[in-house]
């Protein structure tokens, strides 16, 4: 029994020095999503674990622990969890204006096992890696950027190529610049002036030349690279609120440039306008008096007509008359000349008789005398009126006969 005893007392003393040997040696290790590790065992072979998860080591192996994509952060020293957080970066403009800028890049470690390795072997861990390598070639390619344009050139809309410049160096290397002396005239001032202006030299090819990158040897890439800020030196600030005010009032110059022609092209419009509708009107006037004058004349014309025609019936019925009273008289002359006037004649007479009757009835004197000498006892009044009458059918040359057909005469 005591044997037995000192037996599991000797296998659990083993065990327990077995799992304290375990947990000094440690021959697992775990990768972190979004790390690698490289493994140097010790006798000298290097490997890196891309794959997250637990994996077996040699008891004794080193480990280096490398995030996936280093960020380097220039925003002034404030901690944003960055790989690197520095201050901003001086930048010069190509006219010495200067300015500080922010600028976040974040670079993507190789995937290759051998160039991880490589760059391991350079730089020994991520701080050097970021400090020592990462970190100046991001300033450099912003200096150089800076270099390729004035400040005036950015505040007024190269900001997009300045970005563009930094991340094509970032990516295939520094721009090699020539001095160029260039004149400009200044949009402050007015004054010509003399700069000395950086070219991007190219080659007979016409490729850029570029400063061999750090990052090509050691298959390091860009996920990642924005500029964020530009605080530019007072100078450049007062020059660009200068000229922001001087833009101000030219383009309110300009507005009101457009105003007055607008108003004015208004105006003339609304003149054309009346202009068409005053000669729309006086055509209106002119085309109801044209035809007011031609109703006019056609009613003259028709009552032309009409006085025409009655004119014409006038005639016809002077005419008729004319030719009725010839007519007439035609059958009066063929009457007399057939009865001697017979009629005329009779009522002459009797006008005459009448007249002397009248006469003789209205007589107050004495028709006999009163007092005769003589043996006469006739009538002179009476004798008197015979004679005047028998005058009078002389004067009318009236024949009391009556003309009988002499073929009746003859029977």
């Amino acid at each position: 029994m005591e044997k037995l005893n000192s037996k599991f007392i000797m296998y659990g003393m083993a065990g327990l020095f077995a799992v304290i040997m375990l947990i000094l040696v440690n021959p697992f290790g775990y990768n972190d999503m979004g790390y690698r590790e490289i493994v140097e065992t010790p006798t000298g072979k290097k490997y890196v674990i891309f794959s997250n998860g637990v994996y077996f080591k040699f008891p004794g192996s080193k480990i280096t622990t490398y995030p996936n994509v280093i960020t380097i952060s220039h925003r002034g020293g404030e901690a944003t969890g960055s790989t690197i957080d520095a201050k901003s970066i001086l930048i010069r403009f190509n006219d010495a204006t200067e300015a500080y800028a922010q600028t976040v890049v974040r670079f993507r470690l190789p995937d290759v096992e051998s160039d991880m390795l490589m760059l391991h072997s350079e730089y020994v861990n991520r701080e050097y890696i970021a400090m020592k390598g990462l970190a100046p070639f991001t300033i450099e390619c912003l200096k150089n950027s800076a270099q390729l344009m004035d400040s005036e050139q950015h505040y007024s809309g190269g900001r997009a190529q300045l970005s563009q410049y930094f991340q094509d160096q970032l990516e295939e290397g520094l721009f090699i610049l020539d001095i160029q002396e260039t004149f400009a005239k200044d949009t402050l001032t007015g004054e010509n002036k003399r700069i000395y202006a950086n070219k991007i030299r190219v080659n007979r090819e016409g490729d850029k030349v570029r400063k061999k990158s750090d990052l090509k040897i050691f298959g390091i890439s860009i996920a990642s690279a924005t500029i964020e800020n530009v605080d530019y030196e007072s100078q450049v600030d007062e020059k660009l609120k200068k000229k922001i005010e001087a833009s101000t009032r030219e383009s309110v110059s300009k507005q009101n440039l457009v105003t007055a022609q607008q108003e004015a092209m208004t105006a003339e419009a609304e003149g054309r306008r009346q202009l068409v509708t005053i000669e729309y009107e006086e055509k209106q006037v002119q085309t109801q008096q044209v035809v007011q004058a031609e109703t006019q004349v056609k009613l003259a014309e028709k009552d032309l007509l009409k006085q025409k025609i009655a004119l014409d019936a006038a005639r016809l019925e002077a005419q008729k008359i004319k030719a009725l009273a010839e007519a007439e008289a035609y059958a009066k002359t063929k009457v007399m000349a057939a009865d001697g006037a017979l009629d005329k004649k009779l009522q002459a007479y009797k006008e005459v008789q009448g007249m002397w009757a009248t006469a003789f009835q209205n007589y107050q004197g004495d028709l006999v005398p009163k007092f005769q000498t003589g043996g006469g006892g006739g009538n002179a009044g009476l004798d008197f009126m015979e004679i005047m009458g028998a005058k009078a059918a002389m004067d009318l040359n009236l024949s009391t006969k009556v003309k009988t057909n002499k073929k009746t005469k003859k029977q």
